[in-house]
């Protein structure tokens, strides 16, 4: 998928998250049109409360999305900050932070969720916090290692000579030359996001089941699909894989769009 194809369909996504529900007024429980398959009523069906899966699949999208949009930029930001700190800083605290962060990517991301969304079940921090404290050591590394190739740039030497600061060139000139790399970070990172929220969420340490996410939708799935009623796991099942392989379209090309030439810096 080309990097225009991919924020095309986030675009829609993004659109049918907001729009739907907007556009269908306030969902009421009828039981008795639990579990009516597709239709010209229900296009994508209902689920066991009676609801509209479409409109429940959006608002869950949408839920998924703004958790995975402040994950991304918490983790992003929070990798960034290190690794300019570190790359600035070099020497002890540079090769302190570095085992902090091997330390870090060694512990399974998902475990360690679990444990922190555990703690407060149902609390959406807690899931924003356990997504955004087990990504930020990737970004950290990247935009370390960015620093470090440009760090011997001539015009970043001249500063250096002519008595500016190490902070002063890491604001000045270290940030602005990472900040490409940040951004596509964040993209990268929406993927894993959704994903772990969505897991957290079918897993029951998440969000409640009365909050829709696309993890919750899934979760509640899992007694409907023992009934016959697929739809209740297929439609939420196909937003979150076409949302996940749409951002990481973005991301990839995003990525090698602001990939440095060959023997350059930029």
């Amino acid at each position: 998928m080309s990097m225009r194809w991919s924020w095309i369909v986030l675009v829609v996504i993004a659109a049918a998250a907001v729009g739907i529900p907007l556009t269908a007024g306030e969902q009421v429980a009828d039981f008795s049109a639990a579990l009516h398959p597709p239709g010209a009523t229900h296009w994508a069906g209902t689920d066991h409360s009676g609801y509209d899966l479409l409109v429940r699949t959006a608002l869950g999208l949408r839920t998924s999305l703004l958790i995975a949009a402040i994950c991304a930029v918490v983790a992003a930001l929070l990798g960034a900050v290190i690794g300019v700190a570190a790359a600035t800083a070099g020497g002890w605290f540079d090769a302190v932070i570095m085992r902090l962060v091997d330390g870090f990517n060694a512990l399974p991301h998902l475990v360690v969720g679990i444990v922190i969304a555990a703690m407060w079940r149902g609390a959406p921090l807690a899931i924003i916090a356990s997504i955004a404290l087990t990504h930020w050591p990737a970004v950290a590394r990247v935009v370390r290692a960015e620093l470090l190739a440009v760090a011997d740039a001539g015009w970043i030497q001249t500063s250096r000579l002519a008595g500016a600061s190490r902070w002063f060139v890491a604001r000045r000139h270290l940030v602005p030359a990472v900040t490409g790399q940040i951004l596509v970070a964040m993209v990268m990172l929406l993927p894993h996001a959704v994903w772990h929220e969505s897991t957290l969420s079918f897993l029951g340490v998440g969000l409640s089941p009365d909050q829709a996410s696309l993890g919750t939708l899934l979760s509640e799935a899992r007694g409907d699909i023992l009934t016959g009623a697929w739809w209740t796991l297929a439609v939420p099942a196909a937003a979150l894989v076409v949302t996940a392989l749409a951002f990481a379209a973005a991301g990839s090309s995003a990525r090698e769009r602001h990939r440095p030439p060959v023997g350059q810096v930029w």
